[in-house]
């Protein structure tokens, strides 16, 4: 069984709850769900989320540290949970294999765990609508679950998803062989490490950037990588590029550019250093009939801990989406 509810992390109004996955050769695994409850509050108007159920997953070498989103949410009239997958942040244990994943699906349990927490649980006819909001490697996994679990989610909000490998459809298949192989031979291989510490500068506020976090959870050089969890992934943005049908309109938020270089430029502060933001726009629009893509001028690749004036057009990009499509349950 699960524990109670119970403080977290981040303080007032925040409160975490651990989601028991059973085990695997590393011991022992959960997920971690995260709900912002706030005080009561006076309402002149209803917000553009009013009344639906929001759940949030983290990219790659993340975890969910970011209050002020919470509280856009709440301010829109939603329930706002964020999950932190099994090896991630809150749920990470002694001798667990950060972030390491072999298919992108076995985190349906984990995302099941937590839906069944909120009371979206299989077979459940919710009143409230789901939306769904992914960064990152988040976003590649909420796209794929919700492509196999149609009319779950009412709409997918994406923050800069990984649908797309950096290095172009025609780079993801050429490699794609290569690193299935290695995963077949030895699934914890270990990849060279590409992280070379600008993400962590841009965003860090001992660093120049505007937030504070826990450097275990999130390490500024990334976590390790091995051979299975990229196979994972390229199999995964492979399904994405066949085409595929979330079932719900979705919102796709990617920065206006990318700048990716091996020096460190003050560029990096206003713009995505991870992913290729022309691929991910285009790759996004495989997500289904309705798609819109909103592309954010000086966003990084987590648009929600770019600058002020950044997230302020991110967060009015969301309302206006919402405020059009109205999700229902």
């Amino acid at each position: 069984m699960g524990e109670d509810w119970r403080p977290d992390v981040l303080g007032g109004g925040f409160e975490q709850k651990t989601l028991p996955l059973g085990e695997d050769a590393e011991g022992p695994i959960v997920a971690t769900l995260v709900r912002y409850r706030p005080g009561p509050r006076l309402r002149l108007r209803a917000g553009a989320a009013q009344g639906a159920d929001v759940l949030y997953v983290h990219g790659w070498n993340d975890y969910f540290f970011n209050p002020e989103l919470a509280r856009f949410w709440a301010d829109a009239g939603a329930r706002f949970h964020a999950l932190d997958l099994r090896k991630y942040g809150r749920s990470l244990r002694p001798g667990q294999t950060p972030g390491f994943i072999a298919d992108l699906s076995d985190y349906d349990a984990d995302i099941e765990a937590a839906l069944e927490e909120i009371g979206h649980g299989q077979g459940a006819a919710p009143a409230r609508p789901l939306i769904l909001l992914g960064h990152s490697t988040g976003g590649l996994t909420l796209s794929l679950w919700a492509a196999r679990h149609h009319g779950r989610a009412a709409a997918l909000v994406l923050n800069s998803p990984w649908l797309e490998f950096q290095t172009s459809r025609i780079g993801r298949e050429a490699l794609a062989p290569m690193i299935s192989l290695g995963a077949r031979v030895n699934p914890l291989g270990p990849l060279p490490n590409v992280d070379l510490g600008f993400y962590a500068r841009s965003i860090d506020r001992a660093q120049g950037g505007e937030w504070e976090y826990n450097h275990e959870w999130r390490m500024d050089r990334g976590f390790p990588t091995h051979a299975a969890w990229l196979a994972a992934i390229l199999k995964g943005q492979a399904a994405i590029a066949a085409g595929v049908d979330v079932g719900s309109p979705v919102l796709a938020l990617v920065s206006a550019r990318s700048t990716i270089q091996t020096r460190w430029s003050e560029a990096m502060r206003t713009s995505d250093i991870v992913l290729v933001v022309d691929d991910i726009a285009e790759r996004a629009l495989d997500l289904g009939p309705s798609v819109t893509v909103d592309r954010i001028d000086g966003a990084l690749h987590d648009i929600f801990l770019s600058r002020k004036a950044a997230r302020a057009a991110a967060y009015a990009a969301i309302t206006r989406w919402l405020t059009g499509y109205r999700p229902r349950a």
